[in-house]
């Protein structure tokens, strides 16, 4: 049996659009993407402020829309999302997507608003661990994702609630749209089941996952950011996740999303069986620690611990904005201006990835739609 492919390359700025392309050359993108559908990119707003490390950035983006151009995949459409703690539109712009998108001519189209996208109910046809138990009256997903390419562009970073998070955990925002909230206690397995459903309902799935900044600490958001120079590439959800989780200094198979992921065959999770093209890793440990912070300690009291039987009502009744209003505060007028604005003038005053960012234009508060016009 052949083994998934995952590229990984060293890069920097004054390479890496044409970096990005090599990636995704080197993982063979070409053959997981089908010829003459749309290309949906899925970009990762983990936080809608530019905090390095956190969300996709403006040469992954642009290096993707230009190989995939290359590949004959020129009709292409960016999908947003909202979260608890992200405003799409705003993210769109403090990150410095919109230039891009409109350089291009990429559209962009938001799960979030019904004027925009349609919402249908969805019967998956592979086994389910933990949609059916949150949403028991029908599983539903945006109609315009069916038939579809994907193209996911995560980050390498850890996360509160899954160890890590990256490929799979970036098809949570666009594919979920309410409850999303419900999954916690059931992530792992939600993760899996969100894999099984893009399967069915995507002509292609690959994935393009920026190191170049990496993530340290209780993530997406409050994190410390580390300076890396990766790129990775690969058509292997699983497998992609599990070496970024290797390079962070995890055991990829003891994290639960990734152990059932292979388990189940969607993919490949234990580092012996993929192969690894580009850069030698295999000495690579980056020492990362996932941590919790104010927020996280609160979820895992009620998730997973003495709290847990307090779900129902402090999550699934209207006492759950108190929690929604409670995390938006906590990360927006809290921890970012006393901790994370310094930390990211910190890194500034370092990182080559900073000095590049700051290159790309900012983008007036606009309608991206108005691209394919």
């Amino acid at each position: 049996m052949k083994k998934p492919r995952v590229a990984v390359l060293k890069t920097r700025p004054e390479s890496v659009l044409e970096d990005v392309g090599r990636t995704m050359e080197m993982a063979d993108a070409r053959d997981h993407l089908a010829r003459g559908v749309t290309t949906i990119l899925k970009d990762n707003i983990s936080w809608h402020f530019p905090f390095p490390g956190a969300n996709t950035t403006p040469w992954q983006l642009e290096g993707t829309i230009l190989e995939l151009r290359k590949l004959g995949l020129g009709d292409q459409v960016c999908v947003q999302n909202n979260t608890v703690v992200t405003d799409p539109k705003k993210g769109e712009r403090l990150n410095r997507y919109l230039p891009v998108l409109e350089k291009y001519g990429v559209p962009v189209r938001y799960n979030c608003f019904p004027d925009d996208l349609k919402w249908i109910r969805y019967e998956p046809r592979g086994r389910m661990l933990a949609l059916p138990r949150i949403y028991p009256d029908g599983i539903t997903i945006p109609e315009f994702f069916i038939g579809k390419n994907i193209v996911h562009l995560p980050t390498v970073k850890c996360h509160i609630y899954t160890t890590t998070t990256g490929a799979m955990k970036n098809a949570f925002g666009g594919l979920l749209n309410t409850r999303r909230h419900y999954t916690h206690s059931w992530i792992h397995e939600t993760l899996v089941d969100l894999l099984t459903i893009q399967k069915e309902i995507h002509s292609g799935i690959f994935a393009v996952m920026d190191g170049t900044t990496c993530g340290n600490g209780p993530g997406p958001r409050t994190m410390i950011p580390v300076e890396k120079d990766l790129l990775l590439a690969s058509g292997d959800q699983v497998a992609i996740d599990a070496v970024a989780a290797k390079l962070m200094g995890f055991d990829p198979m003891s994290i639960k999303y990734i152990r059932l992921a292979h388990e189940a065959g969607l993919g490949v999770g234990d580092p012996r069986d993929i192969e690894v093209v580009g850069e030698d890793v295999s000495g690579m440990n980056f020492h990362f620690t996932v941590g919790d912070n104010a927020v996280s300690r609160f979820g895992n009291l009620v998730w997973f611990g003495p709290l847990h039987g307090l779900q129902k009502l402090l999550f699934r009744t209207p006492l759950v904005y108190f929690f929604v209003f409670g995390s938006s505060f906590y990360h927006d007028f809290a921890w970012y201006p006393t901790i994370g604005k310094r930390r990211i003038e910190r890194y500034r005053k370092t990182s080559k990835w900073m000095r590049l960012f700051e290159q790309y234009p900012e983008a007036a508060e606009v309608d991206p739609r108005a691209a394919a016009a």
